[in-house]
Order: structure tokens, then sequence, then C-alpha cells
């Protein structure tokens, strides 16, 4: 948070001296950062509560929702800019003070990559969508600062149009990033499965074990951190219900095993018969 508002204050002093539409672009996506940032800090609260009463799953999605709060703050304030970049192309003027712009970008760089290490650390650890929404946009920022030092270098030498063609192009910037949170985010509100590597060794795992048959009817989502796995165990009809249960408990801790996150596992026990009824009267 320090380090944000430290380059919104070095941004807007730099585009208030120089005018340049390609820094009040960084600026606003600067602006974006911070209250997507705090819009994150006090969403990831609300989420990472435990399960209780009335939320039996926990409170993951709130993060989703928080997701698409922010891609709709980003695609907005990225209409806004390209709307100004398209009339300072038509109306172009000579920048002031370009050699602030290119120490203010620099410095925008390096406090950047410091705040991207320390989200890759944290998304390494938690596996949030927030704060992976957040990292993504961050490491998006280093092009961008690098694209409005070009930007102000060009102009410097003459090339006025180089500000308004690079700030639409931040825009441009700015509105893929919020499609690509807001898919993300809706991703996680449909409950969509995990991904087809996940699941493969999910049945990697479960097939290994000795006294396992085979599994299906699996259904995989994920809330927040927490990972949801449901199956269908196929085993012996004459093991015991104490051996099923065992089984059941040994899958389990298989699974968890192999994940980092944190899983809610639910497993059903079906008797090989009753698979094979099925299948063959394809129920």
């Amino acid at each position: 948070m320090v380090m944000v508002t430290l380059m919104i204050a070095a941004k807007s002093w730099a585009w208030l001296a120089s005018g340049s539409a390609a820094m009040l672009g960084s600026l606003t996506d600067s602006l974006m950062d911070i209250t997507a940032s705090l819009m994150t800090f006090l969403v990831l609260g609300y989420a990472l509560r435990p399960a209780d009463d009335d939320h039996r799953f926990g409170h993951g999605k709130a993060e989703a929702l928080a997701g698409l709060g922010q891609a709709a703050f980003i695609a907005g304030s990225g209409c806004l800019l390209a709307f100004h970049a398209i009339e300072r192309l038509i109306n172009p003027i000579a920048l002031k003070h370009s050699l602030l712009g290119v120490w203010v970008s620099i410095f925008a760089i390096a406090c950047t990559l410091v705040i991207v290490f320390v989200q890759t650390k944290v998304v390494n650890h938690t596996e949030s969508i927030a704060i992976k929404a957040d990292s993504v946009h961050y490491k998006g920022d280093i092009i961008l600062n690098a694209a409005v030092l070009l930007a102000i270098l060009l102009a410097h030498y003459g090339m006025n149009y180089a500000d308004p063609l690079f700030a639409i192009g931040v825009a441009g910037y700015l509105l893929y990033n919020s499609w690509d949170i807001a898919r993300q985010s809706a991703d996680h509100l449909m409950d969509k499965e995990l991904p087809d590597e996940e699941k493969a060794h999910i049945l990697e795992i479960v097939n290994s074990h000795i006294d396992v048959h085979g599994a299906h009817d699996i259904r995989t989502r994920q809330g927040g951190k927490v990972k949801f796995i449901q199956l269908h165990l196929e085993l012996e009809d004459n093991l015991t219900l104490i051996r099923a249960h065992q089984v059941a408990d040994e899958v389990e801790k298989m699974i968890a095993a192999a994940f980092l996150s944190e899983l809610d596992i639910l497993i059903h026990l079906d008797p090989l018969s009753v698979v094979k009824k099925h299948n063959e009267y394809g129920l």
C-alpha cells in the first residue's frame, strides 16, 4: 500500500508537470491499483472466515465478487482514458518537463517489482484469487510503465503522436485486464471444474489404492482457497463396512497429501455389483 501511494504521488506530479496522456494512463492505473488493493484487503477478511451455520461451504466466493467489482472499475477507467487519448491524438500538444516523467517511470518500475515479488510469495502460499488478480495486474504494470517511459522519450524528441498512441495502448491493456479478471471471477462463481490435469491427478491417486477398483461421478470446484472434491469409489462387495470406511479415509488422506491447498473431500462408496448393474442398464 505504501509503495502504491508513493507511485500515485510521483505520477500525479509528473502528469501535472508534463501534461502527458500516457502518464495520466499510468496514474489512472495506479489509482485503480490502490482501490483494488483496499477492496482485496477488506474482502479477504470476510472471505477467510470459517464456515458457519448460514454459510456451510465457507465465505470464499466473496473474493470472486470483489474480482467482478475490480473488473468493472478497471473497464470504466480504461474507457475514460481511451476517450482522453483520442482527443489528445486529434489535438496533440508538446510535453513539458518530460525528463521528470522518465525518472518517475523508472521509480514506478522499481516499486512494482517489489510489490510483485511480495504478492507472488503470498499467492504461492494461499492461492487467493483476489491476490492473484492483483498480482497479474501489477506484472502487467511493469510493461505498462516501460511503455510510458518509451512514449515520453519519443515525445521528448519531437514525436508528439507517440504519447496519445501509447495512452490508447494502455487503455487497451486495462480493458483486456478487466476481461481476464471478470472471466476468472465468473468461473469461481459458476463453480467451474478444476483444471483437467488436476482431475486426472486425483483419479490417478484414487486408482493407486490397492482396494479401489475405480471411481466415477467426480465433481470438483473451487471457492476461495478451498477446493471441493466429490467422487464415488468402486469397492468389492464383500468388504466390511469398517474396512470400506478405512479405504475412504486412506484415499482422502492420499488426495490431501498431493495438494498444497485446503480441500473439502466428500466420498461415496459403491459396491462393484451395483456399479456393473448401473452400467449394464445405462443408469
